[in-house]
């Protein structure tokens, strides 16, 4: 395991999984060169005259796709926790016998728990991919054979688009499809909203299978997915569970911490002339990003403003603004709630989009850098604006990335965060993992002051006079520490469990197992 220093100053593997790995090289430094991955050409002759295809099952399916050892199988999480396909995809694995497969998903989640036992017997080799909760512990202590490697969303696509990984099968869960394989996420049982996770998978994958509950006669429409990139149909009897596919954080906090947090977010951001008409934003799914949305939404019909548009994933919250004419469009990447897929349905104002659109950094641009304000998350910030968003302070890999890397280049980036976290310290003097660059970072809005970084003097000026709590963040971080104490190090081994990649592909820092 040879170890080499990167631009951000952590000492990062040289090379992951047998393959030679870039180090972080800083924003914007490392441009990568040549020509996109190809999947192989396919020839119409190949597949049925009559458009049908539909196979027997999901076994027939990937027998007919050549599953076998050591390849690499993509899977979407639009069903996040209510999944029920990617589990039958390994129990076939482990039936057939196939060892050392690269599992590749766009997410993980808690009802991902029972694969831990193919990590455990071979069949699944590693992971790469964002390991939420019980998989995320179980590679955090050395559980995994192969070392993970953590994405964003837009560095997957990114991924799969340059050839870092390259899909020989992948298995998209589809609520509504019909036998060519055209699909959607809209309707069903299962509906989701959209497919936009999957779509790189569908566009360079060797193999593509579409799995679903709801078969509905050519054409389905829209197609999110398009059945000329499909190989195989299979219908199974259910997708998921309809009541874990909405998002568990899909409701304002009532915490009054929570809600101070969101209150003076909003403020911060009508002092800086943020909140203004035609503006943008993007505020996730937990509970204080959500109320920073409803405190927009009192300040836009106060003053009469209208945003030009809002970065989902969307909620009941923000298709209210939609429907209010608060906001003129959303642009959603993926949807939490029912009323999110109602209002995708049937709004043409509420537009799906996919990780090419609004993350990929190896692109002729993204969304991303186009909105205003971005309200995100963060485990632990360190006094250079530093964040984590992956491990906790104990070292444990149990959070995704999601879209948190590309969100950075939003042109204001604000972290409402609380202060400590079961009296630990959120702000801490280097964080255990490092995720983002704190030159990317503008402003963490704690509930007992708001620091901004010295290098936007904008932001330092605009607010200087609007009665807000500014302060340093060396005075933020001391005064947590007098409250809590200085917080213990993480015991860590030196052996590596999962790389954590920058948006561009290259490593920006690791994982390290965790003492038991």
């Amino acid at each position: 395991m040879k170890m080499i220093s990167n631009a951000a100053g952590r000492q990062v593997l040289s090379e992951i999984n047998g393959e030679a790995a870039i180090p972080f090289k800083g924003v914007g430094k490392y441009k990568a060169k040549g020509k996109k991955h190809a999947p192989s050409i396919s020839s119409c002759s190949d597949y049925p005259a009559d458009g049908n295809k539909v196979v027997k099952n999901l076994r027939t399916a990937l027998e007919k796709a050549g599953l076998s050892d050591g390849m690499t199988i993509s899977t979407h999480h639009h069903f996040r926790n209510g999944d029920f396909l990617v589990n039958q995809v390994f129990d076939i694995a482990k039936e057939m016998g196939v060892k050392g497969l690269r599992w590749f998903p766009s997410a993980s989640f808690p009802c991902h728990e029972h694969l831990i036992r193919y990590l455990q017997d071979g069949t699944i080799q590693r992971i790469e991919g964002s390991m939420n909760g019980p998989l995320g512990r179980f590679v955090s202590e050395g559980g995994m054979e192969g070392c993970g490697v953590l994405r964003s969303h837009g560095g997957r696509y990114q991924a799969i688009q340059d050839g870092e990984v390259k899909v020989d099968i992948t298995v998209i869960g589809a609520p509504a499809a019909d036998e060519f394989g055209n699909a959607h996420g809209l309707s069903g049982d299962s509906a989701c909203g959209l497919l936009g996770f999957a779509l790189a998978d569908s566009q360079y994958a060797e193999k593509v299978i579409i799995a679903t509950d709801n078969p509905v006669p050519f054409p389905c429409i829209p197609w999110q997915i398009q059945g000329n990139y499909v190989d195989y149909v299979v219908h199974v009897e259910k997708l998921g569970d309809p009541s874990q596919i909405i998002s568990g954080t899909t409701e304002i906090t009532r915490s009054p911490d929570r809600l101070l947090l969101a209150e003076l977010t909003a403020k911060f951001c009508q002092a800086a002339g943020i909140v203004r008409e035609g503006f943008s934003f993007q505020s996730g799914a937990g509970g204080t990003s959500l109320a920073v949305g409803e405190y927009f939404r009192e300040i836009m019909k106060k003053e009469g403003i209208k945003a030009r548009f809002a970065r989902g994933g969307s909620n009941k919250y923000l298709v209210s603004m939609l429907e209010e004419g608060l906001v003129d469009f959303i642009l959603d990447g993926q949807t939490f709630d029912l009323d999110g897929v109602r209002s995708m349905a049937e709004n043409p104002g509420h537009v799906w989009t996919s990780p090419f659109t609004s993350y990929n950094y190896h692109g002729k641009g993204n969304f991303a850098q186009l909105v205003d304000v971005v309200i995100l998350g963060a485990t632990e910030v360190d006094l250079e604006f530093n964040a984590n968003v992956v491990s906790h302070s104990d070292g444990y890999l149990l959070h995704g990335i999601g879209g948190w890397q590309n969100c950075l280049f939003s042109k204001t980036v604000i972290l409402p965060i609380p202060l400590f976290r079961d009296r630990v310290p959120v702000i801490r003097d280097r964080v255990t993992t490092l995720c983002g660059p704190g030159e990317l970072i503008d402003v963490i809005v704690t509930e007992r002051g708001i620091a901004i970084n010295p290098l936007r003097r904008d932001l330092i000026d605009a607010t200087r006079n609007s009665g807000l709590p500014i302060k340093s963040i060396e005075e933020l971080k001391a005064g947590a520490d007098r409250i809590c104490g200085l917080p213990a190090a993480p015991a860590l081994e030196e052996n590596v469990v999962a790389a954590i990649k920058w948006v561009d592909g290259t490593v920006i820092d690791v994982v390290r197992q965790v003492s038991k």
